[in-house]
């Protein structure tokens, strides 16, 4: 689902709660290039992981490609959003 569907779902067709919706992306965004994490409890905490440098193989000629570390977003659900979705 993207920012647009939920925006549909949750019936938020006045413009006041769109900005309420970009607001958040936009801030977690902020936040999250700055270095620090969001924690929203029992929702979830966003946050920023290293993924390490590594080699991997392209599955049609074989040859080795040497894929570079980064910085990658990472959600991890809290304990009721986990419950609400059993």
């Amino acid at each position: 689902m993207n920012k647009t569907e939920l925006i549909r779902k949750i019936r938020l067709k006045q413009e006041r709660h769109k900005k309420a919706v970009n607001a958040f992306t936009e801030t977690v965004t902020e936040v999250l290039k700055s270095g620090n994490d969001v924690q929203l409890i029992g929702f979830g905490n966003f946050q920023v992981k290293q993924r390490s440098a590594r080699d991997e193989r392209n599955p049609k000629t074989g040859e080795t490609l040497k894929i570079a570390a980064a910085n990658v977003p990472s959600f991890k659900a809290g304990q009721r959003l986990k419950e609400a979705v059993k």
